[in-house]
């Protein structure tokens, strides 16, 4: 099992910069599939991006302004959030993908205009 732990969210105004961070309780090396998702008020979580072996993805909205990355030495996940939008308000979730399929508890993103 492994346990996530999110941190870095925070209250920014509109075209401010975030960088959420996620540690790992184990060892990640094992761990190909990694993502951020986030759930806005009232709405279902969504992905924001993700990334499967070498292989990133993100969600057109994002595309150009969140970068997602990993530091195996730290055990850590990476989501550097650029030009935020209060459209990008939420709560930001860490994920490992099955078979360890995990969840962090999330950290909050509020984006004020």
């Amino acid at each position: 099992q492994v346990q996530l732990v999110e941190s870095g969210g925070g209250l920014v105004q509109t075209g401010g910069a975030l960088r959420l961070s996620c540690v790992a309780s184990g060892n990640i090396d094992g761990i190909d599939a990694m993502a951020w998702y986030r759930q806005a008020p009232g709405k279902q979580r969504e992905l924001v991006a993700n990334m499967i072996g070498n292989n990133i993805k993100y969600i057109d909205s994002v595309e150009g302004r969140f970068v997602i990355s990993r530091d195996n030495a730290k055990n850590a996940l990476y989501l550097q959030l650029n030009d935020l939008k209060p459209e990008d308000t939420g709560v930001y979730y860490c994920h490992t993908y099955p078979p360890f399929n995990s969840w962090g508890q999330g950290t909050l993103v509020t984006v004020s205009s």
